[in-house]
């Protein structure tokens, strides 16, 4: 099967995709209103830039700069060919603003090499030393003193390898460069975005990726990589019948994707993943900054709200404002955001984001235009289905609370007493028959699977599943979700995947009963490799059969579980293709044989000196 044909493809995995419904604008549209113009624009070290600029054709005022960098082709190529929609939202393109799109260094028409996430330069003194914070800084200096007409004004956006570009624009931010817009962007990607989490290798996301995007490129180009063929749109059996990692240099990618291979070769938090870790650069920030993320994003969640954090706490007075929407990855740039899978929100979330905060926000900070009345965070509220503005995030009358897993498959916010009937349970994981993360057949990632009905997984042996009582009264969960489980295994290391369920009520003998009757909606899930625990630079084996404890966090949530439905803990040790499968024994799994993957019996502990929980931040109750 192909995956991903050309350039095309990467505008997929880019995620901006702009239904027809919602691309008012079109060619000619965009040529009648706008002249192209194709430039190579030289970096302080002299490489070359590929960059397309789109200027109004009406002179009669000066206009503002947005621009976007991506590694995805600025296509289409040629000054008598034009894209459908310019910026953002058609919005922008209506309103008029010099559009620019840059292709970054090694990527199709541009010079230089490219270098996956490129390290942030630490003391960037040498004139010929270069980052994608020098290059974004050129660039602005390079346009506004070429291009004509503009007022002076630049800002940034993109989603999500565009998002990075977009936030490393941040960092020693010319002057110029008074609005950036980093939407779902990937900052550190060994700890929470689309390649690991907490150490585990998110594994169909970055093969995908490196298989259609991974390919050296000999000379500059506007056509892509060729497309891989998986052959089978079942991923599950694709990767099971791949094996161990090592195998996917041996039969399928021959050792020529670049970053795939670094990844083989660094498999803890080393300097290699600490470099490209974009959060610690994110301090004195000058422009104004609206991040943007989707509640059920499944490639980088993560980015979105950690940006907004490491700003917050390290950039007192920045214009910093959070909108987190009940979207999959890159929901809010296309469609009008009203439903996604089984669930409906009750109004069009993306419509009202791109009309009543994106657009808002860049007509403010570039044109001194609009009504802008920015909360500090402008978040949705899932379950519940509305919008909501705090002054911070997680917002401050939040409290904290506790669920604990108890025997017997309950779920209470009290802790496990001396009475408690069972000290633990267990589970036989196998890591020939690992847990799907998905009943979906599929080779990509379902952008659906964070809200799937997790009742395919709950039927499993090997899967553990703790709920509540039928909910009387509402329970509105905010922030992240920390757990700490208490577990051993028989063997000397283990996944351990937790998962954050709202069960719905069972319609099923209502005459008009719903299809979510019984719905076990994922509402947030996540994954810890055992054998980082204790420290991601520093891996230690469990003993076997001896009790440890694995803490991890989850991502936040803004989650109401109504009265009348449950709320369900599952607790498994694979997550397959999703999270590559653990071989259960302490080796390195980016190097591990067959011989290494053993199945082990697994224990949850639920005592009063052992209590797994999570942790989390409730709202208190409405007068």
């Amino acid at each position: 099967m192909t995956i991903y044909p050309s350039w095309a493809a990467l505008a997929l995995a880019a995620a901006v995709i702009v239904p027809r419904a919602v691309a008012a604008q079109g060619a000619d549209y965009v040529k009648a209103h706008y002249i192209k113009h194709e430039y190579r624009v030289p970096m302080r070290d002299r490489t070359l830039l590929f960059t397309t600029v789109y200027e109004p054709r009406d002179r009669a005022r000066t206009y503002p700069i947005l621009l976007q960098r991506t590694p995805y082709s600025v296509a289409p190529y040629g000054e008598d060919h034009y894209k459908e929609t310019l910026g953002p939202s058609p919005l922008f393109g209506e309103a008029g603003y010099i559009v620019v799109y840059q292709d970054v260094r090694g990527c199709f028409m541009s010079g230089g090499t490219f270098e996956d996430v490129r390290p942030i330069l630490t003391s960037p003194n040498e004139q010929s030393s270069t980052d994608e914070s020098t290059d974004a800084f050129d660039t602005i200096d390079w346009l506004l003193k070429t291009i004509p007409n503009h007022n002076g004004r630049v800002g940034m956006w993109g989603i999500p390898y565009p998002a990075f570009y977009a936030a490393a624009g941040l960092v020693n931010a010319h002057p110029a460069l008074k609005a950036v817009s980093p939407q779902a962007p990937l900052v550190d990607w060994f700890m929470g975005d689309d390649t690991h989490h907490n150490g585990a290798l998110f594994l169909n996301q970055e093969f995908n990726f490196d298989a259609s995007f991974g390919l050296p490129r000999p000379r500059p180009t506007t056509g892509g990589h060729p497309p891989f063929h998986h052959g089978t749109n079942d991923a599950y059996r694709f990767f099971l019948d791949m094996g161990p990692l090592p195998e996917a240099n041996a039969k399928y990618l021959h050792g020529e994707r670049a970053f795939w291979n670094q990844v083989m070769e660094h498999g803890t938090y080393d300097e290699f993943w600490k470099r490209r870790n974009l959060l610690p650069h994110l301090a004195g920030i000058r422009p104004a900054v609206l991040t943007v993320g989707g509640w059920f994003d499944a490639e980088n969640l993560y980015g979105a709200l950690h940006t907004y954090q490491q700003i917050e706490a390290n950039s007192p007075g920045a214009q910093n404002t959070l909108v987190m929407g009940p979207w999959s990855h890159g929901g809010w740039a296309g469609g009008d955001g009203t439903t996604l899978g089984p669930l409906r929100f009750g109004s069009d979330t993306a419509e009202f984001y791109r009309e009543s905060i994106e657009f808002p926000f860049f007509e403010h900070y570039l044109k001194d235009q609009g009504d802008w009345n920015p909360a500090e965070a402008w978040v949705f509220e899932t379950g519940a289905n509305l919008w909501r503005r705090h002054d911070r995030w997680p917002p401050k009358e939040s409290v904290e609370t506790a669920l604990y897993l108890r025997s017997g498959g309950v779920l209470s916010f009290s802790r496990p007493n001396a009475e408690e009937t069972a000290a633990f349970d267990e589970y036989s994981s196998d890591p020939a028959h690992p847990v799907p993360f998905t009943s979906t057949i599929s080779i990509n990632t379902p952008p659906t699977y964070m809200v799937e009905d997790q009742r395919f997984a709950a039927r499993r042996p090997d899967v553990l599943v703790y709920q509540t009582d039928v909910l009387t009264e509402a329970v509105t969960l905010v922030g992240p979700i920390h757990a700490e489980l208490h577990v051993s295994t028989s063997g000397t290391d283990s996944d351990w995947v937790v998962k954050l369920i709202d069960v719905y009520p069972d319609e099923s003998g209502h005459p008009n009963h719903s299809t979510t009757g019984g719905y076990q909606q994922l509402v947030r899930g996540d994954v810890m490799r055992g054998k980082f625990r204790r420290s991601f630079e520093t891996p230690i084996p469990f003993v076997p059969g001896e009790p440890a404890v694995v803490p991890f966090v989850l991502q936040d949530v803004y989650h109401t579980f109504r009265a009348g439905h449950r709320i369900m803990v599952q607790v498994q040790s694979s997550w397959f293709p999703l999270v590559d499968r653990n071989p259960q024994t302490f080796v390195d799994i980016y190097h591990a044989k067959p011989a290494d993957f053993v199945t082990a019996v697994q224990r949850v502990y639920h005592t009063a000196d052992r209590p797994s929980r999570l942790s989390a931040r409730t709202m208190p109750k409405a007068d």
